[in-house]
């Protein structure tokens, strides 16, 4: 045995053959042992079995001498040690995890997988000796009528030699396999867009990736053209076209690069369409957008004179000619910014595994942690998932934190200033980049971007149009907007019929910049003000119909522009349209759990200015009011009624004085004095009851009425304040209120003893609460069914506690937040603790405090939760399922063909297809996935 078989003890004799040298630590089978414990070799290129203490064997060298020939085929080891990679580290992912596939570096499938063999963690499966590997490699050559002679083993056949000689070939050895250039830093992620990228280019012969500069199309092309090169006899060549400018420019590049020369009289033209007119061949035309219209027809005659050719160009824009397939590259999968994100699921976000592998090669002791996570997720988000920044913004981790780092993105131009000496000039900024694509648009283009950078967040063409379609033709604004769609600076997204437009932040914060230069800027963000403000009041007034839960959506979709309306307002020191803004969100926001920040947002506009005697004031403090009482607050929430009273002295209107008393009856409610409560609503519901459109307020003050009544003993009358409102609430279509009024029917139903109609109740209130995604009306409804599992299952009792507890949470408010109530949750946990072992409840509801909104509200239905898919993914197959299970025992993609009885193609390719439709970048993410859903099970 040699026992270090790598590629710096192969020389090469002076006939040219290779020589195996190096045996200071070679082993004669069956003589002497080492040392106990010590492993002797080196890591990179030691089979798997040794790094885990087992004694060297004879196959041990087979494995070396595969993991020599991957690296010789490809140019790096299979496993080769990472920027700041501990020895342990890349130790535990040669034991564990499957050498990486050949095919996708174009090396041809029967040579894959004989080194694959060769490779395998199972020494039995690997050829028995390096004579029968050689066999195996002799076979291939004799199968493709090379000699033994010849060492040479080509993935397709070579060039024809050409048929004209018109023109002249330069480097002809090259021109076997084309010009890919070799990748200089690690791909991450792309699987989805690379399985469907395959799929489009082979039933379209002009495939165009498409998106923002910096997002990483060139990279996706390049990957691609690499995995795909082998079906190509005449190779795939790669044609950059930054730096080129004119159509005569676009023909000289491209044929530079197939090393062809004019030393004819025929045109260059016409010598690159000879030549390409019979290949089969994949021609990459990089970075068109500025040459678009010579690029595209070029592509077309190329097209309309080889069947066996494809192009597979990228450009900011299609190029818009008969036949393409366009693939629309988005930036990397990013966390969620309003979670908490962990530690564990953080490398499964596309962004922050190239943050992290960048900041690596930055700073080799960099690593995710605890610590650094929550800047890290937030740099990503920040800097919208685009590859480029997020390598700018990794690379000054030589100077900066990433707390630092996101704290400076305020001034993202700024920081991200930096980038290789060796990328095009274009990308060696942020700026740059930006300027780039700035520049390729029209001035109408360039001025539309700069006016829709008022909008935050996403947005619908009707607000475009109202807040950016000033002095502009009827129909230009669209064709614009359609036009900024085309060159992927704006994002178009549709849900559920709408379709909305967002510019991604680095984008928006540049088009900001240009607008602010602009006279009319000032103007442009107050009529954006206007906008939100008379959305807030039609969703106001079309809140009790059956658009309600329509109108919860689109304001959840517009609230960072709302935000930014009600910034506006407080720079402009307008309280008035402020609270017009802000006063609505309370039914809006509010049953989205948002009742701190509508709060924040009502004192701050009411401490803005000295108090006006105004319906809108007063509307705005009674909104205040009832979420200080509804959060506990109150001393603040008493406040705000007396503010609130005294303005409403100062007028005549009866609707004024409806609310202060409707207020009051809040304020009592919650401070449990049942008998002011009930006589305060009692005063304001008629007064809402004839109003014109006053139907929340009625609705709202019968169902604080009901509770009045019920907590001070007249269950019927409360019963009929509960039914008039399902009445009206029905006829209305509306969800919200109809939802309370089922839950507290269901209380009060369940104090006079009427079990039968409890869980009925109980589940509609639970189930409307749910669809209009509203966790404080989820969590009175789970904390009920706790009170009826009480006397007779301790256990669920606590864990429902537990789980109406984190949702209250959730949404700012405690679980129990009337008094007169909180005696049954009270009762219900001193029984549980009576009944269990301390331990016991802790552990029953910790187990609730863990659930989300949606394993609540199965868990109290007895209902098994639906598990939401996992990014960009979809339910595996039976045949996928079988290969996932396959992948988890460990199995490389020939084993898993030869126990499925499939070929080891189609092996590889539903592998392909699990890791794009579970999100996952690896297969050792695959049999984890496999273990936890074996354990759900």
């Amino acid at each position: 045995m040699h026992r270090d078989v790598k590629p710096a003890n192969i020389l090469l004799t002076d006939y040219g053959e290779p020589a195996l040298t190096d045996f200071g630590i070679a082993h004669i089978t069956g003589g002497f042992e080492t040392a106990t414990g010590i492993v002797t070799g080196s890591p990179a290129f030691t089979a798997p079995e040794v790094l885990g203490g087992a004694t060297p064997t004879p196959v041990s060298d087979i494995y070396g001498l595969g993991a020599t020939l991957f690296c010789a085929l490809t140019g790096h080891a299979a496993f080769e040690r990472r920027s700041g990679e501990q020895l342990v580290a890349q130790f535990v992912r040669i034991t564990n995890e499957p050498a990486p596939d050949l095919r996708d570096h174009g090396i041809a499938d029967d040579v894959a997988t004989v080194i694959e063999q060769a490779m395998s963690r199972r020494p039995e499966d690997r050829q028995p000796s390096a004579l029968a590997l050689g066999e195996n490699l002799r076979e291939i050559r004799c199968r493709r009528g090379i000699s033994a002679d010849d060492g040479v083993l080509h993935a397709s056949p070579p060039v024809a030699a050409p048929a004209s000689d018109e023109w002249f070939h330069a480097n002809p050895s090259r021109h076997e396999r084309g010009n890919l250039p070799l990748e200089l830093s690690s791909f991450v992620g792309r699987r989805h867009e690379l399985t469907e990228a395959k799929t489009l280019l082979a039933s379209s012969r002009l495939l165009t990736l498409v998106g923002i500069g910096g997002v990483g199309k060139t990279r996706l092309a390049l990957r691609l053209a690499t995995s795909i090169r082998r079906e190509f006899a005449d190779g795939a060549w790669f044609v950059q076209l930054d730096e080129v400018h004119t159509p005569t420019r676009l023909i000289d590049v491209a044929a530079a690069t197939l090393g062809l020369r004019d030393q004819t009289d025929r045109s260059l033209r016409e010598i690159l369409l000879d030549f390409l007119s019979s290949r089969k061949l994949l021609l990459i035309l990089d970075n068109c957008e500025q040459v678009v219209d010579a690029a595209a027809d070029l592509a077309t005659v190329l097209l309309q004179q080889n069947q066996s050719l494809r192009i597979l160009a990228t450009s900011r824009e299609p190029l818009a000619i008969a036949g393409e397939a366009t693939l629309r590259v988005p930036p990397l999968t990013v966390p969620d910014p309003d979670r908490e994100p962990s530690l564990q699921g953080l490398p499964r976000y596309e962004a922050v595994s190239l943050f992290t592998e960048r900041a690596t090669a930055a700073v080799s002791t960099f690593a995710l942690t605890d610590t650094n996570k929550l800047a890290v997720s937030q740099i990503c988000h920040r800097l919208d998932g685009l590859p480029l920044p997020i390598e700018l913004a990794a690379a000054r981790l030589r100077a900066m934190s990433p707390e630092q780092i996101l704290l400076r993105l305020s001034d993202r131009y700024a920081v991200l200033t930096r980038g290789s000496r060796g990328a095009p000039t274009r990308q060696q900024t942020l700026r740059l980049c930006v300027d780039w694509s700035y520049d390729l648009c029209t001035p109408l283009e360039q001025r539309t971007w700069e006016r829709l950078s008022v909008f935050t967040g996403s947005f619908e063409l009707d607000a475009a149009e109202h807040v950016c379609g000033q002095k502009l033709q009827p129909g230009e604004l669209l064709d614009s907007v359609a036009s900024l769609v085309d060159k992927s600076i704006l994002i178009r997204e549709e849900h559920g019929g709408t379709v909305r437009f967002r510019l991604l932040e680095t984008l928006r914060a540049y088009g900001r910049e240009k607008g602010r230069q602009n006279d009319d800027y000032h103007d442009l963000r107050r009529r954006h003000r206007d906008w939100y403000r008379q959305l807030a009041r039609t969703a106001e007034d079309e809140f009790i119909s059956p658009r309600q839960l329509q109108w919860i959506a689109q304001l959840s979709s517009d609230q960072p522009n709302l935000r930014d309306a009600m910034d506006f307002c407080l720079a402009e020191n307008n309280a008035e349209a402020g609270l017009q803004i802000a006063t609505p969100l309370l039914q809006l926001w509010g049953t989205r759990g948002q009742l701190s920040e509508v709060r924040r947002w009502l004192d701050r506009f009411l401490s803005l200015q000295t108090q006006r005697p105004t319906i809108t004031y007063i509307r705005a403090l009674y909104a205040d009011c009832v979420m200080s009482e509804q959060q506990q607050d109150h001393r603040r929430g008493a406040a705000l009624l007396e503010q609130a009273r005294t303005l409403a002295d100062q007028l005549t209107d009866p609707i004024a004085h409806a609310i202060v008393d409707h207020a009051d009856g809040i304020v009592g409610l919650f401070t449990a004095d049942l008998t002011r409560a009930a006589s305060s609503l009692d005063r304001a519901q008629p007064v809402f009851a004839q109003a014109e459109n006053e139907l929340a307020l009625q609705i709202e003050s019968l169902t604080f009425l009901g509770l009045a009544y019920q907590l001070a003993d007249k269950p019927h009358r409360a019963i009929e304040c509960y039914e008039e409102v399902l009445a009206i609430t029905e006829a209305h279509g509306e969800s919200v209120y109809r939802s309370y009024a089922f839950w507290a029917m269901a209380v009060a139903q369940w104090r006079l003893g009427a079990q039968s109609r409890v869980s009925e109740l109980l589940e509609q209130g639970l189930r409307l609460a749910r669809l209009a995604d509203d966790p404080v009306g989820c969590a009175n409804c789970v904390e009920v069914y706790a009170w009826i599992a009480g006397p007779n299952d301790p256990r669920r009792a606590s864990t429902l506690m537990g789980a109406a507890e984190a949702l209250g949470r959730a949404a700012g408010s405690p679980s129990v937040y009337i008094p007169d109530l909180l005696i049954y949750h009270q009762e219900c946990e001193r029984s549980a603790r009576r009944m269990l072992t301390a331990h016991a409840f802790e552990e029953s509801r910790q187990h609730g405090r863990a659930m989300d909104i949606d394993s609540a509200m199965a868990y109290a239905l007895g209902e098994r939760p639906h598990k939401p898919p996992s990014p960009g993914s979809h339910h595996l197959t039976k045949r996928e399922q079988q290969v996932a299970e396959l992948i988890a025992e460990g199995l490389t993609n020939k084993a898993i063909a030869a126990r499925l009885v499939i070929s080891q193609r189609t092996a590889q390719g539903h592998v392909e297809h699990i890791l794009t439709k579970l999100g996952f970048t690896s297969r050792a993410q695959v049999a984890a996935w496999v273990v936890e859903e074996r354990k759900s099970s």
